[in-house]
């Protein structure tokens, strides 16, 4: 098994059907040129591997390494392959209630997934006028390939405000996140953040070659990528070095995160599945492991759709090298990014992860669940009781009343994961970061008939993006103007859709607003953030004595 820890440029076409394709320009890296194709509006750009085979007993948990120089002209004209991906198999969920409310999450679309994974994509304008640089929307999730950004682009153009996309792959699981004591006196703590650091560097020494200026780039991130771009706004206390000039951030913020060493036990276990147990040094032979008994053991632990829920396995951690302190800390204390900011969540985060937590059906059961899956301390439950309690009208999905409620603590633990993970650390993070710089929120409350799941998480995906099936585009309209302002409200262009209404800027207050999206499309308004405060407010401070 070979790995190429590099970064590097495709080229694809985006709004055209592929008969309607072309070659597209060459551009040259000082490291080696590629040619994508062309579509009517946008090319889109990708980066090949060097066929150059690497050890990967080298490179699996190391930091990712610089492209190797190539001669000729790479052709790049598809995604490639993704980062390895811990299996969902919705084991813990009950499948004939996911079958019933969502019945796209029950089959997982296939992908070709590999170690040679490390891409940057990239998206522009077909023509850009010489000379001309435009702002980057640089966006973070799991597998790039699912979210082309061919639909930003594209309306870019048509309101007169074009950007250039980048996407890049990051290394996932344990694969980009392994902890215990070993990686920590090793120092590859954090290395999928590494990946997604190098990929933001690449941005700025090449961008300009594909018409994106550096002085002017938002990182972008839904649910593991929004919480990866919390992460960075805190990352070399907080000061960027200009790889980043704003940041989007829809559901995920700055969260708690623990010691590299307390992930000890999962380190074990993946010895033990991978047969290393004994080795004088545990990290070179699982370096030695084959891929797929290596991802055969990685798919054993714990995933997102187990019973431990939200409380994965594979995860950031403080390792003394990326992070010296927990990241709330690090907000206390003022060491953030300054730059403008965009956040918010779905209203009901929590739905879609407590499927998982069906045979949770007592009082006594849901507190214990709290204290022994995410560590709630014994002295604070009496206050989780109260301001969590046994009524189904205050639980998630919200404002439904008594339905939904398929367990008697369904809608408790969909309302208490959805605040600790998502709205908590959110407003949070608002509450400081709104004083030293713009910060604008929003509530995504589109879909709340869906049965069960409401608005959950990453339902508003489409909505960002412009793909919902409507001519809605007013969070696209606003990505692209924070884009090129730094203000979701500016340039008051009569072609965007945000236009007709303002945005007004989170403050610190009784009443800060939130841009909220509500039924039916596109219609939207303005709400405040003053609900559930003493809940949230509750949950903030046990992740601080937590972590």
């Amino acid at each position: 098994m070979k790995y190429f820890s590099t970064f590097f440029l495709l080229g694809a076409v985006v709004c055209a059907a592929p008969s309607a394709s072309e070659p597209g320009t060459i551009v040259k890296l000082d490291y080696g040129s590629f040619q994508g194709i062309r579509g009517k509006n946008t090319s889109r750009d990708f980066r090949f591997p060097n066929p150059d085979l690497l050890n990967v007993g080298n490179l699996r948990f190391a930091p990712p390494q610089l492209p190797l120089p190539f001669t000729g002209v790479r052709q790049a004209t598809s995604f490639g392959a993704a980062c390895f991906q811990q299996a969902s198999s919705f084991g813990g969920i009950n499948t004939s209630v996911l079958e019933i409310i969502a019945p796209e999450l029950a089959t997982t679309a296939p992908f070709v997934a590999s170690e040679d994974c490390l891409f940057i994509n990239v998206v522009k304008p077909t023509n850009i006028p010489k000379g001309k640089k435009l702002p980057v929307l640089f966006w973070i999730y799991g597998d790039t390939s699912i979210n082309p950004g061919n639909s930003l682009v594209a309306r870019s153009v048509a309101i007169g405000e074009p950007i250039v996309y980048v996407s890049a792959n990051y290394r996932l699981n344990a694969f980009g996140f392994l902890g215990g004591k070993e990686v920590k006196a090793a120092g590859l703590g954090n290395i999928g953040l590494r990946d997604q650091r190098f990929a933001m560097e690449w941005v700025q020494q090449h961008i300009s070659a594909f018409g994106g200026d550096p002085t002017k780039v938002t990182i972008w991130g839904e649910s593991a990528g929004a919480v990866s771009v919390g992460l960075h706004l805190v990352i070399n206390n907080g000061n960027p070095e200009g790889l980043f000039h704003g940041a989007v951030m829809e559901s995920g913020s700055p969260l708690g995160l623990s010691d590299t060493i307390s992930q000890q036990p999962f380190f074990d276990q993946l010895v033990a599945d991978t047969e290393c147990t004994g080795s004088q040094d545990p990290i070179a032979c699982l370096r030695a492991v084959p891929f797929e008994k290596l991802g055969a053991a990685i798919n054993l632990s714990s995933n997102i759709f187990s019973f431990s829920s939200i409380n994965i396995v594979w995860n950031p951690s403080v390792d003394g090298i990326v992070f010296q302190r927990n990241p709330q800390r690090s907000v206390q204390e003022g060491l953030y990014a300054k730059v403008p900011l965009i956040t918010g969540d779905c209203d009901d985060e929590g739905t879609l992860f407590s499927l998982s937590t069906l045979n949770i059906t007592t009082n006594a059961e849901f507190l214990a669940y709290m204290h022994s899956n995410y560590n709630f301390p014994s002295n604070r439950l009496a206050e989780v009781n109260q301001e969590y309690p046994e009524d189904l009208a205050q639980g998630s999905p919200f404002n439904t009343g008594n339905s939904n409620a398929i367990t008697p603590e369904f809608k408790r633990l969909a309302a208490i994961q959805g605040d600790y993970f998502f709205q908590a650390p959110r407003r949070f993070f608002l509450q400081t970061a709104s004083k030293t710089q713009k910060t604008f929120a929003f509530l995504f409350k589109r879909g709340k008939a869906q049965p069960i799941l409401g608005s959950f998480h990453s339902s508003d995906i489409p909505e960002f993006y412009g793909v919902a099936g409507s001519s809605d585009f007013i969070a696209t309209d606003a990505l692209i103007n924070f884009a090129h302002t730094g203000d979701p409200n500016l340039p008051k262009n009569p072609l965007s859709l945000l236009s007709k209404i303002e945005w007004p800027a989170w403050t610190v207050s009784p009443n800060p607003p939130l841009l909220t999206f509500l039924d039916p499309s596109p219609n939207v308004t303005i709400t405040f953030d003053n609900y559930r405060v003493e809940p949230m407010q509750l949950l903030t401070s046990i992740s601080l004595q937590i972590f």
